[in-house]
């Protein structure tokens, strides 16, 4: 059992650090062959086939997919993984690790939302608020069709804030805790929430996504916030302030998570964070400006990077202790 668990440890490492050199210089799989991409199908497929008119019934519905979803995608993965068993030698375990990498890769997407990012700093860099206001809209789900700059620098530093987590921090959480299935599950989880766990006609089809994955953020948005802090101090920015605006203002947006890495990132900054009639975070001591995005940015690639570092001591260490 030992050398099992120290095998796994030694592959974990392996599909750790090949998915981050993917992500790093080749970028997201073509939607051909993208897990998320098919999770979002399957999610449209049912929410198009099963939705109700009734509370009751698009609860029920919703709560089918929010697990069955999550739970085909990880079996999925784990079934993945032992298929080149089968194989003898270097092939089976070549096969094994690159399957694994592919997996792995699909549930992290820093390098996305890096670019993501600069689709809004770039236009607004040359003054181009309509291709800044398209940038945002491919980011976040939020209206910007009149946003000002000010307006578009904030939405922009909040999703990278936010999505630190989403993007890196929790799937490497979940796959140091439960493997690889448990970061597809991860990433099922989020991608139905984005997909349907919103408020309108049909919100109740999306709680129990919603629900869901609010209590596997838990952690992993409050290690972001830290780790935002840690690598905002290591990169000149005011760690003492940004852990005063996180006591204060973490719990004031509708999310029980979503505010802590982007109260961290307000008081790193000095800037404030708004969204009107839902949230404030931060004080304006800075002004919002272009370089605001690229300033975050750095944080989040630093924050981001020790997460990483964590998430291969704690598999190291596993590896040496047999546990």
């Amino acid at each position: 059992m030992t050398f099992d668990l120290v095998a796994a440890s030694r592959s974990d490492l392996a599909l750790l650090a090949g998915a981050m050199a993917v992500d790093r210089w080749l970028g997201e799989p073509p939607a051909r062959v993208h897990p998320v991409v098919w999770m979002g199908a399957i999610t449209s497929w049912a929410e198009r086939r099963f939705v109700t008119a009734t509370r009751l019934g698009q609860l029920v519905a919703g709560a089918i997919l929010a697990i069955g979803v999550p739970c085909l995608f990880a079996g999925g993965a784990a079934l993945a993984m032992r298929w080149p068993a089968r194989w003898p030698g270097w092939a089976g375990a070549g096969v094994r690790l690159a399957v694994g990498i592919w997996l792995l890769k699909s549930a992290i997407a820093l390098r996305a939302l890096g670019g993501a990012a600069r689709g809004v700093a770039e236009p607004l860099a040359r003054g181009d608020l309509a291709g800044a206001r398209r940038g945002l809209a491919a980011l976040c789900s939020r209206d910007a069709a009149h946003l000002d700059e000010g307006a578009l620098v904030a939405g922009t530093v909040e999703s990278l804030a936010e999505n630190a987590s989403d993007s890196a921090i929790a799937p490497l959480f979940y796959f140091v805790l439960f493997g690889l299935p448990g970061a597809i599950f991860y990433r099922a989880v989020n991608t139905l929430d984005a997909m349907i766990g919103y408020h309108g006609r049909y919100e109740y089809f999306g709680k129990a996504a919603a629900r869901l994955d609010d209590l596997l953020n838990l952690v992993p948005a409050r290690l972001t916030a830290a780790l935002l802090l840690v690598a905002g101090g290591a990169s000149g920015e005011n760690a003492r302030r940004g852990w005063r605006i996180l006591r204060r203002d973490g719990c004031r947006t509708e999310s029980p998570n979503a505010g802590r890495p982007m109260a961290a990132m307000a008081g790193l900054l000095g800037v404030a964070l708004e969204k009107p009639g839902h949230y404030r975070l931060g004080d304006d001591e800075e002004p919002l400006r272009t370089e605001t995005i690229a300033a975050a940015w750095r944080v989040v690639a630093r924050a981001c990077g020790l997460g990483l570092a964590l998430a291969a001591i704690v598999i190291a260490w596993r590896k040496t202790h047999g546990r």
